[in-house]
């Protein structure tokens, strides 16, 4: 990403394949979370934790937006198969996921590799950060962030 370049204004994919970017949403606030593949364990846990919590993130003026590398296409079947009712955005070159520290080192079985970073960012309504959660547990965390927008309030 170049130095002028507003994480905002980056260029992605919605599972329809369309082009969006977080300048779409200014007005709401976005939950914007990051996650390493569709369909894998700990991703499906938090996807579902988010779609059941969903209804009462809406309630506060939020969206929810998850985002991998992976194609409009998985995303596509991951939202019917598990009936998620918020939007998976591809980040397939993974610079919006770079421009918010979601793309680093992991540790794994005692290797280390370059990976996505399970993590999520809320952005206020004009699209700036107010809270990271760098460290994220799947089955816990949309409980999180509901105690955050309920703090805001």
């Amino acid at each position: 990403m170049s130095n002028t370049t507003s994480p905002l204004q980056i260029k992605v994919k919605n599972s329809a394949g369309k082009t969006v970017s977080l300048s779409d949403l200014k007005g709401k606030f976005v939950v914007l979370y990051f996650y390493p593949k569709d369909f894998t364990p700990g991703c499906t846990i938090e996807a579902c934790s988010f779609r059941d919590a969903n209804n009462e993130i809406k309630a506060f003026g939020a969206a929810v937006i998850g985002v991998s590398k992976d194609s409009p296409e998985s995303h596509q079947k991951f939202l019917e198969h598990h009936h998620l009712n918020f939007e998976l955005w591809s980040d397939e070159s993974g610079e919006l996921m770079s421009a918010y520290g979601a793309i680093g080192e992991k540790k794994m079985f005692g290797k280390t590799f370059v990976g996505i970073k399970r993590s999520t960012v809320i952005l206020d309504r004009q699209g700036q950060t107010i809270k990271t959660y760098k460290t994220v547990k799947p089955d816990k965390h949309a409980e999180q962030v509901l105690k955050f927008l309920r703090s805001q309030v």
